[in-house]
């Protein structure tokens, strides 16, 4: 899995839909951050957020499929932190993720015991974890915690956060100090400004 440039935003920890909505990122100075952008950094993203069997391998139709939810959630999350009105083709896409696959997790036997996995091919293993993911913005979006959910205020950062107290609006400590940076800059060049005198005219 691509090393992430920020530490996970606060949320993404409990909430993978917030993490899949995060493997993308707008970069200072206009750069872009992909977590996603071929099948094995896809398939290390699933594996290490216990969402495939770790033998798994995807392919390039999977990835794709994985990075539309992305692009899903993320329309998703950006009309509630607007407080617009979310895509009809978004929800249905959730909807679709959602309802493709049973949601309880088959139950399997080998050599070592009893365990819960989701069948072959890949293709199913990867519905069975865009349902997973789905199912937890759908908690997110409709439970308690959805009065948290927020964008990093630190532009052009545009991951998504929950909120851990009011006054929380960027999503790392390195966004808050590139604020807090650029406020003081501000300040000093607002306080060096030259003063113009008004000129009076003699009497």
């Amino acid at each position: 899995m691509l090393k992430e440039p920020l530490p996970p935003a606060p949320g993404a920890d409990a909430h993978v839909s917030l993490a899949l909505a995060n493997s993308v990122i707008t970069l200072p100075g206009g750069g872009l951050w992909d977590g996603l952008t071929s099948p094995e950094n896809a398939t290390a993203w699933l594996v290490g957020h216990d969402l495939v069997p770790g033998d798994t391998e995807l392919l390039t139709y999977c990835q794709q499929q994985l990075t539309g939810l992305r692009q899903t959630l993320r329309a998703l999350f950006t009309a509630d932190v607007h407080a617009e009105p979310p895509p009809p083709e978004a929800l249905d896409a959730v909807n679709r993720a959602l309802t493709r696959v049973p949601s309880a997790l088959p139950l399997q036997h080998d050599d070592t015991g009893f365990f819960r996995s989701a069948q072959h091919p890949v293709t199913q293993l990867v519905e069975h974890a865009m349902a997973r993911i789905s199912d937890d913005a759908a908690g997110l979006l409709a439970g308690e915690e959805r009065s948290l959910l927020a964008l990093c205020g630190a532009a052009p950062c545009d991951r998504f956060l929950l909120r851990t107290h009011a006054r929380r609006h960027w999503c790392s400590t390195r966004c808050g100090d590139r604020v807090r940076a650029a406020r003081a800059y501000a300040r000093r060049q607002h306080e060096t400004l030259p003063v113009k005198r008004r000129e009076t005219a003699a009497p």
